[in-house]
């Protein structure tokens, strides 16, 4: 089952954590209170973190309780729509504009993103490339390409305090003929740092004020703001920050209470700290002008998060027949929906004078010149499209794709551009073929590949020349579930039932085993074996996941307790910590 539910004699890992106080209605798990945890979270840390909880904490239960009857709604045969009432009226009834960007926001044509937990992958984010392409702006992530593990989380505040400061290093040992190399920082030649939280239904567990876990995504906000922000303004720049998973105008004024909190608790001025929120959800993409308007004094604009938004697409209409997504690789701005989804977004970000950022390329370079070459041509195409209806800039997943990315990108930005549009565009997805085996064995493929790596606490994993992070594994489970669910027939005559999606668990398996086998050519067996044990465990969970009975909204709603050994992690994962 998907949800949390206790049942008569169940028992929740964080039933057994043993809890060290740190201030008064404030605990952390015991195992998590590391040195690196003492020096991330000091007395006057905590005390910011708590003060915002107490502020905020109420009101996001709320959220996310009208979250899950929505959902029932879509369930039961509901679609989501635009806002026509008295609801949000000013923000599409009025003349407004965001407040003026800063100067270092004007440009943001190429963004690179990774996980903020590791430090060599921060640096190439902030450096040049060896062909001298750096990225306008660099989105260091505390949510999909990161496996939110508590250790996770607190190298990822210090490599953001190191790379602010200028002092963030990683040093990687010789190994055969390769020397050792130093990986540094040059603070005068760096890109727009912003950082990405995590989304607002992700409880942090090892950290709880007045009994109630703290959400992730204001610990994450609170400790970045807390450390940086006004290091970065003393350094004449923007404190810079992104907003995942948003569903609804209400959702974003509550992210807008908190940088208006954080901006009074840190003493600098109103409307200093800048957003851009992910369009990435199906509800979200018919509120994007009240979701602009809520936070209209800290707007730097919205993001076409289109991994996710396929995912929400799914996730939304799971239980509509009549709106069964093909293969996820079919999927892209070549669906009348999905244009129309991203040319609203141009629309109302500029309308306003916000940026609307695009899409991401998630390449990872492949082995063969050819490859990479082809690669290259799907870049460029892809941010050509994106540039030519008004995109003020894109998202790369890997260095290599910087150059090719911007190139389309003649300007520093597209403000100009409004894209004509019906009033109300169509937003809702089709159900159109194909369904082919192809696409459930990638589904399948990448359900393991990411599971393995999620069980080592990582939280994107390149794969078949693709980054795929934790958007992608929603998207390859939903659809996987929704094929399963409706009992899709495939384009090559076979029916979608669990014995076929077991089947071909156990078949890509072997492919896998067959694939290390030949890469690890020449390593020490016992090496092989525990990399086959790895990606065995991961199909186990995967595929308990992929075929559960009931649809789990998100494949983890809540963090690891610290201290976990693998075993009772995948325990928790299976069960689920989903409680809506």
């Amino acid at each position: 089952m998907g949800g949390a539910k206790r049942g008569a004699s169940a028992v929740l890992w964080e039933d057994k954590i043993q809890w060290h106080t740190l201030a008064d209605g404030v605990d952390v798990n015991a195992m998590a209170w590391t040195k690196q945890a003492q020096r991330v979270l000091s007395p006057a840390a905590i005390g910011f973190v708590a003060g915002l909880h107490r502020a905020l904490e109420p009101e996001r239960r709320r959220l996310l309780a009208a979250r899950r009857a929505r959902q029932a709604a879509f369930d039961g045969g509901e679609t989501p729509g635009y806002l026509t009432g008295e609801e949000g009226r000013a923000a599409r009834e009025t003349p407004w504009k965001v407040a003026p960007l800063p100067e270092d926001l004007l440009c943001r044509r190429v963004e690179i993103t990774g996980p903020i937990s590791d430090a060599k992958m921060v640096i190439n984010m902030l450096s040049r490339t060896a062909d001298g392409h750096r990225a306008d702006a660099a989105m260091l992530d505390f949510e999909d390409s990161m496996k939110p593990s508590w250790h996770n989380v607190m190298q990822g505040v210090e490599n953001l305090i190191g790379a602010v400061d200028g002092t963030l290093t990683h040093r990687k040992p010789a190994r055969g003929r390769q020397p050792e190399k130093l990986y540094r920082l040059d603070m005068d030649d760096m890109p727009l740092l912003m950082v990405r939280v995590r989304g607002l239904h992700l409880d942090e567990v090892n950290l709880r004020i007045d009994g109630a876990p703290v959400s992730g995504g204001l610990m994450d906000f609170a400790l970045s703001t807390f450390h940086t922000a006004r290091k970065l303004i003393a350094q004449g720049k923007t404190p810079k920050y992104y907003v995942p998973k948003c569903e609804q105008y209400l959702e974003a004024r509550w992210w807008n209470r908190l940088f208006d909190l954080v901006e009074k608790g840190l003493g600098i001025p109103a409307g200093t700290i800048k957003a851009t929120f992910l369009i990435e959800t199906l509800p979200a993409a018919f509120q994007m002008e009240e979701i602009l308007y809520e936070f209209r004094s800290h707007a730097a604009g919205l993001n076409g998060g289109r991994w996710d938004k396929i995912f929400s697409d799914i996730k939304a209409l799971k239980e509509h027949p009549d709106r069964v997504l093909a293969d996820r690789g079919s999927i892209s701005m070549n669906r009348p929906w999905m244009k129309n989804y991203v040319l609203q977004l141009i629309r109302v970000c500029h309308k306003h004078g916000a940026f609307g950022m695009g899409g991401m390329a998630a390449f990872t370079p492949g082995r063969t010149p050819e490859r990479r070459a082809e690669q290259t041509r799907k870049v460029v195409e892809d941010k050509t499209f994106e540039a030519s209806i008004g995109h003020d800039g894109c998202w790369v997943s890997h260095p290599y794709f910087i150059g090719p990315a911007m190139k389309p990108f003649a300007r520093k930005n597209q403000l100009d551009v409004i894209p004509d549009l019906p009033e109300h565009p169509d937003l809702l997805p089709k159900s159109t073929p194909p369904w082919t085996m192809d696409g459930l064995r990638k589904n399948v493929r990448v359900g393991m590949a990411y599971v393995k790596g999620w069980h080592q606490d990582i939280g994107c994993v390149a794969w078949d020349d693709l980054m795929e992070d934790l958007a992608t594994l929603e998207i390859s489970r939903a659809q996987t579930w929704q094929w399963l669910r409706h009992g899709i027939t495939l384009d090559g005559g076979e029916q979608v039932t669990r014995p076929l999606v077991l089947r071909v668990f156990e078949e890509e398996f072997e492919k896998i085993v067959a694939e290390i086998r030949t890469a690890m050519k020449g390593y020490p067996e016992a090496s092989v074996a525990k990399e086959i044990e790895r990606f065995g465990q991961a199909r186990e969970d995967a595929a308990h996941i992929f075929t559960e009975e009931t649809f789990r909204p998100f494949l983890a709603c809540a963090t690891d307790p610290a201290g976990l050994l693998l075993e009772e992690r995948r325990a928790r994962l299976r069960r689920g910590t989903c409680a809506f």
